[in-house]
């Protein structure tokens, strides 16, 4: 279930980055260096209320699911690279954790 959401986060995250690409890039071939900042709390507020519900819990699930992996690229000033290399390896994890427990929890060895 785990594996769902996030790739469910990434397809969404992917969809409001191509949607959001054109005036991005033309402000990152002027050098404003706000382009690749993380949202401020008032930027995330008015993300929050132009998405509905369903989609911010799939968010809030997605950002507690790859919270543990988030450090890894937190240098990066690519958006796509701060969310996919977590996104992989939350799948990889989880992946095998539930495969895991799927073959071992019924007591088969």
């Amino acid at each position: 279930m785990a594996s769902v959401f996030v790739v469910l986060g990434w397809g969404l995250f992917a969809l409001d980055q191509a949607r959001g690409a054109s005036n991005e890039s033309v402000a990152g071939i002027a050098g404003d260096p706000a382009t690749f900042s993380d949202p401020s709390p008032d930027q995330e507020r008015a993300r929050e209320k132009a998405h509905s519900k369903p989609r911010e819990f799939v968010d809030d699930v997605n950002d507690v699911l790859l919270a543990p992996f988030a450090g890894l690229t937190d240098s990066s000033n690519s958006k796509w690279v701060r969310r996919t290399i977590p996104a992989l390896l939350a799948l990889l994890v989880y992946g095998f954790g539930g495969g895991f427990i799927a073959r071992f929890a019924a007591g088969r060895p």
